[in-house]
This record gives C-alpha cells, structure tokens and sequence, in this order.
C-alpha cells in the first residue's frame, strides 16, 4: 500500500514537472535590440511596453531587451531586426535615411511640438497608410509605435548663450536630421556626433551648444556643463520607430499580435504623459540648480520661432519630392500626416489629455 501511494505520488510530481516543462515552452521570448542605456523616460517607456506585452499575453510572451547597444548599435538595429539578429528594436530614420524616407517624415521640424499629438500622429499614419506599411515591409519590418524626443531647446555652455537666431551665426553645435541642415543654414558650424558623445563634447569645448531636449538633459546630465538653455519648443524628432522583424510578426497568432499593437497605443499615451511630465520637472529645475549648475533659461523671440518653421519649407519640399521618386504619393502622405497633427492638437484642445478627463 505505501509503495502504491509512493508512485501515485511520484507520477503526481512528474505530472507537475511536465506542466511546468510545457508552460516554460509555450512561453516565447522575444529579444529586443536598443542602442541606449536603460535610464531616462524612453526607456521606461519601453519597459512598460515590454510589461504590456507580458501582462496581456497572460505571461506568454516576453521582451528580453538587451540595452546600450549590446546586441545591436544604433546604425545596425534595422538590418539586424531585418536579417532576424534581433526580433525587435528601435530604429532611426536618420541612420538609415535611404531605408527609412518614409519614416523620416518624423523628423521634419514643425511648430508642433507636443509629444501627444506628434505621437498619435505618427502612429495612426504608420499604421493607417498603407503606402507607409508597405515601405517599411520591402525591409521585412512591422510598425508597432513610436518614439519622440520631445521639441528642440539651445543648450549651451557659459559664455554661448543664444539670445536671437544671429547668435548662431559661428557657433560649434550638435544637431541632428533637418534640424542640423537649417541651423547650418542659419550660420552654425555643425559637429557629427551621437547624443551619448555630447556631455564631453560640451565639457570639453568642442561644442559649444548642442540642439538639445528636456527629456535628454537629465538622463544625460548636461546641465552639469551647461549654463544656458534657450527655450524654442522647435517641433520633435520622431523617425524614431518601434519595429519588429516581418516574419516572426507573419508566425504570430492574430491575437498575438493584437497584444503588441495594444501594447504600443498603450505606450503611446503612457510616454507622452511622462514626456508632459519630464518637461514641466526639467525645465522648472534647471534655474534652480538642482540638475547642476544653475542654467539661466532664455526664450527665444516670437518672430525667431517664425523664422525657424519659414526655413523648414525647403526640406518638406525636399521630402515630398524624394518619396515621390521612390514610388511614394509625397504629398497625399504629408497632407494626411498635418491632417492628423491639426486632429490630435484640436481633441487636446477640446477634451484635454485622456488621463485629465
């Protein structure tokens, strides 16, 4: 009798074992390539998508992210989501301009710059348009959502101050995509570099301003070597993608995939209320010196701003013409996109925030 109930008892806790095998299978895990370090507002962002992702999918998919850059560098995320290194990760329109055009749309600096709007825009465009689906697809990549890095402040070391858009005129700066191409228009000596390469750069005197973002400037401590920032709230960089790889996006169940599209209009409002957040906190203690030295905040002149936006046309135009060439309706796309900007600024007008009402 004992040996009886000692093998009963020993098929139980097999039985059990095998539970636990089979739920370890059905598990699939994903691997996330991102170029940044897991610190900041983004990167909370991206780990709430990842929680989403596991919450909804009831534990049965997971994101293992690999931070900094370790599987993938920024400039390889596309290829290698592409080739299957990575099942999913961030991309950059400005790495990979020929690749991303479409993307890129993003990066146009427009009055515009509140994060919730820009986002909602560019995720109901890239998700919607299926000119945009299908130019992300010929490089076997699926749109999930977006990022931005908020408006575009001067940030600038002490005796660089930027008071009018003259005092650009010589300036050593940090920029990126069409912002870098219209400053440099307007007199500034642009310097290539990644954002990560900038605290030294300032530090160091090799810039003495960069084209900066609230959101940025406590993540990567440069109001330590900064004594200036001038606000301009210069519209956002936003070809700046969540993508996962065509073919395992094809092998998932349509509920599964559900899941990730839930996942990333979750995080679409979840990060601009950080973003919202971020810029109100950031910019209220850069005076104070609580971020490191005490930063003497300037805004800019109202008809400076104006100047900005009237320089941009030219590289709308540009864009437009370049989709054009590559099979795309350039315009039909833009108009929709400003479509949606003006539909999202005017529910935010009306309605305020989803998480205000």
């Amino acid at each position: 009798m004992k040996l009886v109930k000692a093998m009963k008892k020993m098929i139980f806790c097999l039985a059990l074992g095998l539970v636990g095998v089979s739920q370890a299978v059905a598990a699939t895990t994903f691997r996330y390539a991102e170029g940044t370090p897991n610190r900041g507002t983004r990167a909370e962002a991206l780990q709430f998508f990842a929680e989403e992702v596991k919450r909804e999918s009831g534990g049965e998919m997971r994101i293992d992210i690999h931070w900094g850059g370790v599987l993938l560098k920024y400039s390889a995320i596309l290829d290698g989501v592409t080739a299957g290194t990575a099942d999913l990760g961030t991309v950059l329109a400005a790495y990979q301009p020929q690749k991303l055009q479409a993307l890129a749309i993003g990066d146009l600096p427009l009055a515009n710059s509140d994060p919730w709007v820009g986002l909602h825009a560019m995720y109901d465009l890239m998700t919607q348009n299926e000119q945009m689906k299908q130019a992300l697809a010929k490089h076997d990549l699926v749109y999930l959502g977006n990022y931005t890095t908020t408006s575009v402040q001067f940030e600038c070391t002490e005796g660089n101050e930027i008071r009018t858009l003259e005092d650009l005129k010589g300036k050593r700066m940090r920029a990126s995509v069409t912002y870098a191409k219209v400053l440099q228009d307007l007199g500034a000596n642009l310097i290539n570099m990644t954002y990560s390469d900038i605290y030294q750069a300032l530090e160091t005197g090799l810039a003495d301003c960069s084209a900066a973002y609230f959101y940025a400037m406590r993540a990567f401590k440069t109001p330590e070597v900064t004594h200036s920032v001038t606000r301009v709230d210069w519209g956002q960089i936003m070809g700046f993608a969540l993508v996962m790889n065509r073919y395992v996006w094809e092998d998932l169940a349509p509920e599964q995939q559900k899941v990730f599209r839930d996942a990333g209009i979750a995080m679409t409002d979840h990060y601009a209320r950080l973003l919202l957040e971020e810029i109100d906190e950031v910019s209220a203690d850069l005076p104070t010196g609580k971020l490191g030295n005490k930063i003497e905040m300037i805004k800019l002149p109202e008809a400076d701003r104006q100047k900005l936006f009237g320089a941009t046309e030219k590289y709308v135009r540009e864009w437009i013409e370049q989709s054009n060439k590559m099979g795309l309706d350039g315009q039909g796309i833009w108009d929709q996109y400003t479509a949606l900007l003006e539909k999202y600024e005017t529910e935010r007008d009306e309605r305020g925030y989803p998480w205000d009402r």
